[in-house]
């Protein structure tokens, strides 16, 4: 790891790291020593990283010293102004949920300064989100007609719910984001000042480095393990793309493919247990689901991703001739005997902790001491310089997201308000017509567009409070037809069909038609439809239901990582790679197909919530059918396919990755196999020394 520069450093730079070590230990002492109320924690968090975000992001570039003075005025007065309100909550109860000039000054100065600093961090579009989110339950929303219309509040009690509401500026995601996020994004900035990322790095080359295509799978696999410790795909990208994207084309991959390939699978980091970008805390948050059972059910779907992703490397290797690293000669067990620990011991007490019932706070504050611990088994030992500046750095890699994720309560605020969360699923039932695949495309394109504003924690938060209640009906649904139409249906739940649809209660017990039961859940009133599922499914299904929503709308959140127009981790992997961003986007979205491919896994099969035998064998033939979808889609396996057999090998993906019978799979495999083995051999005679003479 390089060190950081010595010798004297600029005031500003001082204060960032002064003011970083401060606002980390803050967090450390409020979520592992200390219990404080969700507002004043929510609040102080607020107030620090708006501080650091008045530094980190300054109104001009390159500031004067009047400008610097400026900026830290405003992030004082935003500061200042939220640790104000919260110290005057009772006061405002006390009078009856009244405001007094000084509270809406405050209360003013606040918004707009929430405003400022997310149009800083993120540009103009979460801020005219914010404003046109606001504005609609205040002014607009009652001029409207239709589903949308809201007849409005006033403005002191759309200040108050703003700042004091349950989803609001100080409220659920806030407490997400001054909690588990922080902690983790902490925890992977001790991991990384300790060495643990070059460990990464080189255990991908040892490993990968003399396979076909080595320096793509180390891409694939050092990405993969950084996600454990990285908090965002597009930090991901700029710590080991610096090291996989020179060697990809150094060895012979195209530029515009090397940096496609890291910034897919630093993409895939974020869907890696057992942290998942702290997806996986947020989601057993969100969900009531326990932070085990996610992970448990995420390991397979993760590995089916970085395999999609090297699928389409090593078809690449082939197209260009690339061959393995020659001089990768260092061993696994070197690598492991020469700093393994600082990775594997952190991660180890880590999962311990939580599989033994440790908050993930908690787990994640006693793990960052155990990364202090590790170091000193390794030649980068952790001394107080080192801890000092893996405070500021976590603080620092925090800035961004700590500032969307607060202000993002705003918008989400309102959709609770205004009950348009309820509207936008009641939609997408109507718009999707029962189709789970027309719903999983509309919320793709939902995830698309709110992703060119957010990160990814926050638009998985918006986008699962308006959509996943449509998806999960869906998903709950389709088990109802399957109940249907095997008979299965408990005495108890024809009493509620009676309701429902009193004029197929004769069928309903009774071995059914697929057409006929889709019949019956379709005459279900939407209003009855909770009752209905409740009756007939088992908490396991019901569950399972949700929790196979909710992933489906995290992987999908994922997108805007590598789909342009804003492809975040794409653009950042082609400023290393020096190739045109767009191309470099486009180039990313097709290696990152599984991001699209295994959530109609999730929705279709049951690939979350099955039996372990019902899982291995989704996984099995999902394996080998995303390697036939990423040959059909680059028309080369070994060697190059003709049309004929590129439509025959689609056909083999199609095959094995639809939800059908064993028996079609196993015929989709066998075909897969024959093609390969064609192409193979064809590949071995256009390289033998006869065929070169001959051509």
């Amino acid at each position: 790891m390089t060190e950081p520069e010595t010798g004297p450093q600029p005031p500003q730079t001082r204060l960032l790291i002064i003011l970083g070590v401060a606002v980390s230990l803050m967090h450390i002492w409020f979520n592992v020593a200390t219990v404080l109320s969700s507002l004043w924690q929510n609040s102080l968090h607020f107030a620090g990283f708006a501080l650091m975000a008045a530094l980190v992001y300054p109104l001009r570039k390159n500031p004067s010293i009047p400008w610097r003075l400026l900026d830290i005025l405003l992030g004082l007065l935003a500061a200042g102004s939220a640790l104000y309100l919260i110290a005057m909550e009772d006061a405002i109860y006390a009078r009856g949920v009244r405001m007094v000039p000084a509270e809406w000054l405050a209360g003013i100065i606040l918004i707009l300064c929430a405003l400022e600093f997310t149009r800083r961090v993120a540009g103009w579009f979460i801020p005219v989100l914010i404003i046109i989110a606001l504005s609609y339950v205040g002014w607009w929303g009652g001029e409207i007609s239709g589903v949308f219309r809201f007849a409005g509040l006033n403005p002191e009690t759309i200040l108050f719910r703003s700042i004091y509401g349950d989803d609001a500026l100080f409220g659920t995601i806030a407490s997400i984001s001054s909690s588990y996020v922080f902690m983790f994004i902490l925890f992977g900035a001790f991991l990384l000042r300790s060495g643990a990322g070059e460990f990464v790095i080189d255990l991908a080359r040892a490993v990968a480095g003399r396979m076909v295509g080595g320096p793509g799978l180390v891409a694939v696999m050092a990405s993969g393990l950084m996600g454990t410790i990285s908090g965002s795909a597009v930090a991901n990208t700029a710590s080991t793309g610096v090291i996989t994207i020179p060697l990809m084309k150094r060895a012979g991959f195209p530029a515009k493919f090397a940096a496609g390939v890291e910034a897919a699978a630093s993409t895939g980091g974020q869907l890696m247990p057992p942290i998942m970008g702290a997806g996986a805390f947020v989601m057993a948050s969100y969900t009531q689901i326990s932070y085990n059972t996610i992970v448990v059910v995420s390991i397979l779907p993760a590995i089916l991703y970085f395999a999609a992703v090297g699928f389409f490397v090593r078809i690449e290797a082939k197209r260009s001739h690339v061959n393995a690293m020659d001089n990768e000669k260092v061993s696994a067990i070197e690598v492991f005997k020469k700093g393994g620990i600082v990775f594997l011991l952190p991660i180890g007490v880590l999962i311990g902790l939580l599989i033994y019932g440790y908050t993930p706070t908690y787990a994640a504050g006693i793990s960052i001491v155990s990364v202090i611990v590790a170091s000193w088994f390794s030649p980068n030992r952790m001394g107080p310089k080192a801890i000092i500046e893996a405070l500021a750095l976590g603080a620092q890699n925090m800035v961004m997201t700590a500032i969307l994720l607060c202000s993002v309560g705003l918008i989400v605020n309102v959709i609770s308000t205004a009950g348009v969360g309820n509207t936008f699923s009641l939609m997408i039932n109507v718009w999707a017509g029962h189709s789970m695949v027309i719903a999983i495309v509309l919320i793709a394109l939902a995830s698309l567009v709110l992703g060119m504003g957010l990160p990814v924690t926050a638009a998985y938060i918006v986008l699962g409070t308006l959509s996943a209640p449509a998806l999960h009906a869906l998903i709950s649904d389709s088990l109802l037809v399957n109940a249907l139409v095997s008979g299965q249906i408990p005495e108890t739940a024809k009493a509620i069909f009676m309701l429902a649809a009193p004029d197929k209660l004769a069928e309903i017990g009774n071995p059914m038609s697929i057409s006929t039961a889709r019949m019956i859940v379709d005459a279900v009133p939407v209003d009855m439809g909770s009752m209905v599922r409740e009756a007939v499914l088992t908490p396991h299904q019901l569950t399972y239901a949700l929790l196979s929503a909710h992933l489906i709308i995290f992987w999908l959140s994922q997108d805007s990582n590598v789909t342009p127009p804003v492809a975040l981790a794409a653009f950042t992997a082609a400023a290393i790679a020096g190739t045109k961003p767009m191309v470099t986007g486009f180039q990313s979205w097709k290696l990152a197909k599984g991001l699209y491919i295994i959530p109609l896994l999730f929705a279709y099969t049951p690939f979350i919530g099955g039996s372990w035998s019902e899982d291995f064998i989704i996984f099995f033939f999902a394996f080998f059918g995303l390697y036939a979808f990423a040959a059909s889609l680059e028309g080369f396996m070994e060697t190059r396919l003709s049309l004929v057999v590129r439509l025959l090998t689609l056909g083999c993906a199609i095959a094995l990755l639809w939800p059908a019978a064993w028996w079609v799979h196993s015929i989709g495999l066998v075909v897969l196999v024959g093609l390969f083995l064609t192409s193979f051999r064809t590949s071995r005679s256009e390289t033998s020394p006869a065929y070169q003479a001959t051509s």
